[in-house]
Order: C-alpha cells, then sequence, then structure tokens
C-alpha cells in the first residue's frame, strides 16, 4: 500500500478534503492521512457553510471542480441569501447544515473518488531531502514516500484547549493534539507563530423556550451553491434569534478572573471579526445586549449551536449566564465552550502556489496559514491539491488574479501581505467585487477548471449553454420597447415615474426599484418569453444591464491593473543592491519576494515611490 504516493494530504478537515478531491480527480495517487476516520470535515465550529463573500467562495470552489457546494447544498438544513436589499456585488449565499450529515456527504464522495487511500494516524514528521520534501513519517514510525505534501492541520498544531483556569493539549474537544511539525519546520529556518479561536456552548434543544425567541425562516424560494445537479430545499428548519442583557454582562464579568484570556495564559491572537461574548462585553461596554443566533444542528438531534456567545469562561459562568437569557432559563449544556491556542506559520513564506519558498513540493492550506473559516481553508486546499499536481506533471502552475476570483484576493493577501491575526474573507477586501458576483462564479471559473482538467465535460457545457441564454436575454431586454399602456400601472405602483412614449425596455430595468418581475407580471407577451429562462439566467441578465456601466468601469480598472501584473520580478533579484530603495522597501521586498510589480505594490509598507523605482530599473 506504501510504496510510493504522489501526494500526500496531511489532515482530513476542510483545505485536506478539498485538496485530497482536487488532486486525485486531476490524475494523481492521493494519501489521505488523518489522525481520526470518525472526523473527516468535522464541521468543529458553526453547522453553517457561506456567508458574506464566503458563499461567493463556496461557489468558486465548486465552479472550479471542487466538492464544498455539492456536499453543503446535499446537507442543507436552510438556505438564506444575505444582504438582498443591497447591490447584487453583496449578495452571499449560506446554508445551515446538518452537521453528522455534512461529514458522511464528504466521506462518501472521497470513499468515492478513485485514487485517494485513507490512513488513520497522526505524521509526526516529514522527510526532506535537499531542500525538497520526500515523504512523512508518522506517529507509528511508517515512512510513505511522496513527490508532495499538503499540510491542513488545522488547530492540531500544538493545540492548547482552555475552559476558564484548566488547560490541556488537545486540537479539537476530546481529540488529542499533533506535535513534530512545528518544531522540525522551525529548525529548517521557518518562522512560527500562535493563534487562538473559540466556539461556544452546546445545549439540549429540548430545554430551550423557543416563543420567548425571534424565529429565523429560511428563503420563500431557496436556492443552493452547486452549479450541478443537486437541488434545493423543499422544507426548512428555522433559526431563532435571542439578546444577552444586562444581567448576562454583569454574570460574565464576575468570571473574569478566571479567563485565560483576561489572566495571560492565552498568547495567540484571536479572530478580530467573531469575538468571544467575554470580549464583546469588555470592548463595548456601553452596549446592553448582544445578539445571539439559536441554530439546529441537524434534523434528528436536539443539540443547538449558540452562535455570538463564543466563549473560553469557566463552565459554571456560562452556565449562569446563560440561563439568564430570554428561552434559556432552563437550558441544559452538553459541553462547556472553549478558547483553543495552536501553531501557525505566517503565509508570507508561501507562493502564490501555497507551496512554501523554503521547501520544494510543501504546500500549506489552511488555519496552518493564518485563516479562520471553512470556506477560506477549503478554497486553499483545492488550490493547493491543484498546484501539486500540475507541479508533479511539469505543468505551468495554477493562480487566480484578484479580478478573477475571491479565492486569488484570498491567497494573494495572505501571501503578500501576510497576517497576525486569524484572516477571513469580507466583500470589503476585494477591489473588483461587481464582477466577483456570486451568480458569475461559474462563468469565471469553469471554464479554467475544464482547462486544467478538473471541472468536467458536462459542467462545461452548462456553463456555455448558460452564457449563450443570458446574452440571448440581454439581447432581448436592449432592444425590446415597451409602450406607455403597458407598464405604466406597475411603474405607479412601484413609485416610479410614468413614461409618455415607447422606450427600450433597459432604460426602465435601469431604475433602482424596478426588476425583472414587474414586466413579468404586467405585460403577458414578456412573460411568455421570460418562460425559456432559468431563474439563474434570468437573475444574471438583469444584474448585467443594471450595474452594467459600474462592470465596465471595474473592467477598465483591471485593464490597467494587469499592465503592473505582466511586469514580472525574477525570483533571484538581490533587492539589496537598490540603494534609491528605503531600507524598510528593500527588507520587505526580499522577504516577500513578488513575482510581478502589482504584487510588490499591494506589500505593506511599500509605496507607489517605492514602485516607481522597480519600474525605472525595469526600463519602464
Amino acid at each position: 500500500m506504501f510504496n510510493h504516493y504522489d501526494v500526500i494530504v496531511v489532515g482530513a478537515g476542510h483545505a485536506g478534503c478539498e485538496a485530497a478531491a482536487a488532486a486525485a480527480n486531476m490524475g494523481s495517487k492521493v494519501l489521505l492521512v488523518t489522525m481520526n476516520m470518525q472526523t473527516i470535515a468535522q464541521m468543529s465550529c458553526n453547522p453553517a457553510m457561506g456567508g458574506i463573500a464566503k458563499g461567493q467562495i463556496v461557489r468558486e470552489i465548486d465552479a472550479l471542480g471542487g466538492y464544498s457546494g455539492i456536499v453543503s447544498d446535499n446537507s442543507a438544513l436552510q438556505f438564506r441569501m444575505l444582504n438582498r436589499s443591497k447591490g447584487a456585488a453583496m449578495w452571499s449565499p449560506r446554508t445551515q447544515n446538518d452537521r453528522a450529515r455534512f461529514a458522511e456527504e464528504w466521506r462518501l464522495m472521497l470513499e468515492q473518488t478513485p485514487n485517494i487511500d485513507f490512513w488513520q494516524d497522526n505524521v509526526s514528521s516529514l522527510i526532506i531531502k535537499n531542500n525538497k520534501v520526500e515523504g512523512v513519517v508518522t506517529g507509528m514510525g511508517l515512512s510513505i514516500s511522496c513527490g508532495a505534501v499538503i499540510i491542513t492541520s488545522g488547530t492540531f498544531l500544538n493545540g492548547v484547549i482552555h475552559i476558564g483556569e484548566k488547560q490541556f493539549g488537545g486540537g479539537r474537544t476530546g481529540e488529542k493534539a499533533s506535535h513534530g511539525i512545528t518544531e522540525q519546520l522551525v529548525s529548517l529556518g521557518f518562522e512560527a507563530g500562535r493563534m487562538k479561536t473559540g466556539t461556544p456552548p452546546r445545549i439540549d434543544g429540548r430545554s430551550l423556550d423557543y416563543t420567548k425567541m425571534e424565529v429565523q425562516h429560511g428563503d420563500e424560494q431557496p436556492s443552493k451553491f452547486s452549479f450541478s445537479y443537486t437541488k434545493p430545499l423543499t422544507h426548512q428548519l428555522p433559526c431563532h434569534i435571542t439578546y444577552t442583557n444586562p444581567i448576562v454582562h454583569e454574570i460574565l464579568r464576575s468570571g473574569f478572573d478566571k479567563s485565560p484570556m483576561y489572566q495571560g495564559r492565552i498568547l495567540g491572537n484571536g479572530p478580530r471579526y467573531c469575538p468571544s461574548i467575554e470580549d464583546k462585553v469588555s470592548r463595548f461596554a456601553e452596549r446592553d445586549r448582544h445578539q445571539l443566533f439559536v441554530e439546529p444542528e441537524g434534523w434528528k438531534t436536539v443539540e443547538i449551536y449558540v452562535n455570538g456567545f463564543s466563549s473560553s469562561l469557566p463552565e459554571e459562568v456560562q452556565q449562569k449566564a446563560l440561563v439568564n437569557i430570554p428561552g434559556f432559563e432552563h437550558a441544559k449544556m452538553f459541553r462547556p465552550g472553549y478558547a483553543i491556542e495552536y501553531d501557525y506559520f505566517p503565509p508570507t513564506q508561501l507562493q502564490l502556489t501555497l507551496e512554501t519558498k523554503e521547501i520544494q513540493g510543501l504546500y500549506f492550506a489552511g488555519q496552518i496559514n493564518g485563516t479562520t473559516g471553512y470556506e477560506e481553508a477549503a478554497c486553499q486546499g483545492l488550490m493547493a491539491g491543484i498546484n501539486a499536481h500540475l507541479k508533479l506533471n511539469e505543468k505551468e502552475p495554477f493562480v487566480l488574479d484578484r479580478s478573477e476570483a475571491y479565492i486569488g484576493v484570498l491567497i494573494d493577501d495572505l501571501v503578500t501581505k501576510g497576517t497576525d491575526e486569524p484572516y477571513r474573507m469580507f466583500t470589503s477586501r476585494a477591489e473588483y467585487r461587481i464582477l466577483l458576483r456570486q451568480d458569475n462564479a461559474d462563468t469565471r471559473l469553469t471554464p479554467l477548471g475544464f482547462k486544467i482538467g478538473l471541472a468536467s465535460t458536462e459542467r462545461l457545457k452548462r456553463v456555455e449553454e448558460k452564457v449563450k441564454q443570458v446574452n440571448d436575454l440581454v439581447s432581448f431586454i436592449k432592444s425590446e420597447s415597451i409602450s406607455p399602456e403597458e407598464i405604466n400601472e406597475a411603474l405607479l405602483s412601484k413609485d416610479s415615474a410614468k413614461i409618455s412614449q415607447k422606450v427600450k425596455m433597459f432604460g426602465v430595468l435601469a431604475r433602482p426599484n424596478i426588476d425583472l418581475m414587474v414586466f413579468k407580471e404586467h405585460i403577458p407577451r414578456i412573460a411568455e418569453v421570460f418562460e425559456n429562462y432559468e431563474d439563474d439566467e434570468l437573475e444574471q441578465a438583469e444584474i448585467l444591464v443594471k450595474y452594467e456601466g459600474y462592470i465596465q468601469k471595474e473592467k477598465d480598472l483591471v485593464e490597467k491593473q494587469y499592465r503592473l501584473e505582466s511586469l514580472v520580478l525574477h525570483d533571484d533579484f538581490d533587492y539589496t543592491r537598490l540603494t534609491s530603495l528605503g531600507a524598510e522597501a528593500r527588507e520587505k521586498l526580499q522577504k516577500v519576494r513578488p513575482k510581478t510589480i502589482g504584487q510588490a505594490s499591494r506589500i505593506s509598507g511599500i509605496t507607489p515611490s517605492d514602485i516607481s523605482i522597480l519600474m525605472v530599473y525595469l526600463g519602464r
């Protein structure tokens, strides 16, 4: 079994699963090594996928040929499209998921993927010769050779769990930490650091009074993540919303003297955008309440996830605070919340392919790179798996530009800027977010996925048909004329000005409060035409028409940026020789070693004058 593998993936979380699937589906022989076969694709924190910007990432993974979108659809409890009240660039899909079914679906898909073998063991060290990885050594003492290793260790590298004054080793509750890899890599010259994350208590849903909470239903017409054969939900479970109050805050403060965060026992930085409840109470002392989302864990379990109540306070303080929350008066905990510290490696030590600069054939993906979130981890795993396979087969690397995908923004941010706190994706991080919408992830990326051998021919044909349909529909909208008698009544009902003569349909659609449904509901001949199109085709055509000017403006900006991205900087360039650059610029350029002038311009601390000097040196 252990003669030789093309790719060994260490860890079977979201990053590891996508890495293994991608490399295997492209033709590599893959070994997926995990410490526990029963926790493959475990949703360690909240039972949900997607959300603001994260939903776009899941759709991008799916468009390229990854599995996260399919698994999310097949295990969904509820679907919501967030930010519908805002512009289309902000729309973000999110599912509430059945935790057990999510993991089961992932395992089934991996087991049905040819070229993947599994092995339950931990990896204690890497086999490295002449700055090239050649295999791994497991806890059982097995030496397994390979062409590339992808480390997706999550929170397991020297993980320490904190609950009040108690602390113990572990990568997740009930699971042991992993030791050895950090120490070896540091001895080889890698820089390592510590980060922290946390999770809330899990509650017995039978002990809650939902009548005292706000109900949060899914969309009336739910969509889905995957552009493939998956089906939207026909039945959904509701979530609920409740709030903390001053009494809860006072009880939480009473435990601060035993808090590992406030007593200095936690040294790693925590996620800025997902703070613990004690952090929220401390940092936002002027607020008398904080919102909590009460989320079901599955179709057939009473276990409840309390989103917004992450905590590392003593369990008795957590319990005392919980029973003072409306609807939680008789709440019973299944287990308390906790914080976890773990090792990570600053991602400026990586190339844009996620291969390390120090060791050939060694790739990092997920929380080891300083990110937080299933979606961020999954897309890194996908890209690492793709690039490991391509390199072993002596093919060009696959790197997505910032204008092509949120995945490109994520990886460029990590490699170019680094991070000293858990990185989370937001729409605001993408300067071309009008181009990077959730609705067009397939048209943007499936042709690229097909070209590298990951997305199927069937997927490509679906996209080509969709593009044709959308283009036909846009042409129809731009050429069709609408008369006053057909549309004026509908316009008045929408508080929109009447028209006095025939006008092109797209002119009316460009109005802020008018959508295609207005034409469909009030003009029978238009409704008849729309019957020939799918809902997603109608949606995309409407977006392309309504935001045409903004879309073109961003495309123009992309063209300007491409000029900088086309100016290549060689890996062996010695920036210390450019004495006209400041000391900080020389140091950072020497450390990051950007591939292009464009990437150099995004390094923190690099000024426009520094870029001008580089341009002069290149004769530009």
